[in-house]
This record gives structure tokens, sequence and C-alpha cells, in this order.
């Protein structure tokens, strides 16, 4: 329990300091905070201007560890994200530069703007936290996470993610417009200065680490695991559903709720954790078929209708 203690301890020092930059959404930062939790990826799309990146650097300031930000471009290769080997003419050998993927925290500003052989040089970083360079695999540092944006709405000049891709991050978060109320208050906060630019560092890399350690605890009765994995396994013979979900996103929803029981204080997961982190986790890893897209019903759609007729355990815990 002392364990807990500190972890909430710590996970509500880093929700106050993200706070003073991102006003409101207090729901998508403790979303956010529970991918930190279980060293997971977090996409970040939603329409531009509505604060994507900022609240992106602002999970990375807070953390007190390497960063590296990498403007996604057509003309962007693999090699500017990975690094390259040259040759040192004064050494006489070859020596390896590290590209910005060695960084500890890694934010992929408009992902969707590169090619998708740019794109690729990320999948064995987020799922191995590895990555090879001339036939030579180099581990990346820990923790190690990616905060990617791309903005759904821009169609021009844009490559959409694989579903390989998508599948390798564990939550996809949308910010949506402020409340009349939030925006005037975001107008006032950055009318004179950008806190951001004071944002300090509030957690270290260890106490990350030990608290990503701490969440793999929580206790998850049969039940909750087996609600889980009908929600998961439903979606694959789900009607309008072309591609359902893999059991990497059965994994990660189990996993998250672990981490949402944490932040609530508890050492167990509760059925209601599972079915409020469902949306995020699950509905980025389903692809509609093309009646269900003519019909205009989105995946996020077909998996509200699943969610609410799909029976909530109610042993007790």
């Amino acid at each position: 329990m002392a364990e807990q203690s500190s972890l909430e301890v710590l996970a509500e020092r880093m929700r106050a300091n993200i706070q003073k930059v991102v006003v409101g959404k207090a729901d998508v930062i403790d979303l956010a905070l529970i991918a930190l939790l279980c060293e997971g990826h977090i996409l970040l799309e939603d329409v531009p201007g509505i604060g994507k990146t900022t609240l992106a650097k602002a999970i990375a300031r807070s953390l007190n560890c390497s960063f590296k930000r990498i403007q996604f471009t057509p003309d962007l290769l693999p090699s500017d994200v990975s690094g390259i080997s040259f040759y040192n003419q004064k050494a006489q050998e070859f020596e390896f530069r590290p590209g910005p993927i060695f960084a500890q925290v890694v934010l992929a500003d408009e992902i969707n703007r590169a090619t998708p052989r740019t794109q690729s040089a990320l999948l064995e970083a987020m799922q191995e936290r590895t990555t090879t360079v001339d036939g030579q695999t180099m581990v990346l540092p820990r923790p190690f996470l990616v905060l990617a944006t791309q903005n759904p709405v821009e169609l021009e000049g844009t490559f959409p993610l694989p579903e390989a891709q998508i599948d390798r991050f564990m939550l996809r978060l949308k910010l949506g417009y402020p409340t009349e109320d939030d925006e005037r208050a975001i107008l006032a906060r950055f009318e004179r200065s950008d806190p951001l630019a004071d944002l300090q560092s509030v957690v270290e890399p260890t106490d990350l680490v030990a608290m990503q350690t701490t969440i793999r605890a929580i206790r998850v009765e049969r039940s909750v695991i087996d609600y889980a994995l009908t929600l998961c396994r439903s979606t694959r013979t789900l009607p309008g559903v072309l591609l359902g979900v893999s059991p990497r996103g059965s994994m990660a929803l189990v996993r998250a709720a672990q981490a949402r029981s944490a932040l609530h204080g508890r050492s167990f997961v509760l059925p209601d954790d599972v079915k409020q982190l469902a949306p995020h986790v699950l509905g980025h890893r389903i692809v509609a078929d093309g009646q269900s897209r003519l019909r205009g019903r989105k995946p996020e759609d077909l998996l509200a209708d699943l969610i609410e007729r799909t029976p909530v355990p109610v042993d007790k815990i």
C-alpha cells in the first residue's frame, strides 16, 4: 500500500504540473497518465489548434527525461529518425550518430505527414524498445514513450497510418474544443507569457519506471479478465467490422485498467475500469467495412453499441 500511495502522490504531482499549461481536459490528462504508467504510446488526434502539441510537450517536460521532437514531413527519411553510420576520416573508422529515436520521450509531430517508409522506422522501436541500423540492434533507453499527433481533417500531403502502426499506440486521445469558460481561461493564461516555457520536471525517470512496475501488481479477477476478453473478441465477429481487436489490444486494455485502478487508489480492477477505457484503447484498433462507412458508421459507433449490450460482471471483487 505504501508503494501505491507513493504512486498516487507522484501522479497527482504530474497532473497538477500539466494543468499549469493545459486548461480543463482533466479526463484527457488522466488518460495520458494511464498510458505513461503502462509505458504505452499515445496518439493525439484532433483538428489543428486544439493543443495536441502543447499537451505532448507538457507531458514531456513534466518528466525529467531526455526529450526529442521529430517534425514529420514528406521528405523525412528513416535515417533522420533512427540515425546514421558515417566514416570518421580523422579516426579512420565508422561511427554511429544516433537519431532522435534514442530519447526517452519522443514527440512525433504530425506523424501522418511522413511517408510509410519513414513511419515504419518507428515500428520496431514502439513495440520492442529497440532499433536496428546497418544490421546492428540497439536497445533504447527506459522509459521509452512516443507521443504522436495527427490532424484527421487534412488529407492533402498526408499518409494514413497503417493498421500495424496504429495498433502499437496504447491510447488514442481527442481533446475536443474547450468550453467557453476554459477558452477564456486559456486567453488569460497565455496573454502575457507562455507557461510551457517555465514548466519544470516533477517526476524522475526512476520514479516512473517504479510506478510502471507497481501497477503490474494490481489484482485482476477472472470475471474482469473474461469481460475484457469478451469485448475484444466480439469485435472480430461484429457485423460491420472488417478488422477487430488484436491480442495486443486485449493486453493493453487489461494493463490500462490496472493503471486506472492505481490512480483511483485501489489494489484491484473493477469492471467499470475496463468499460470506461475500452473506447480509448480499442476504438482505433477497429476497421469498419465498406458498408458501414457508406452508412456513416464509424468504428467508435460500432464499439459503443457493443459495449452497451455486453453484460458487465457484477461479482463481488
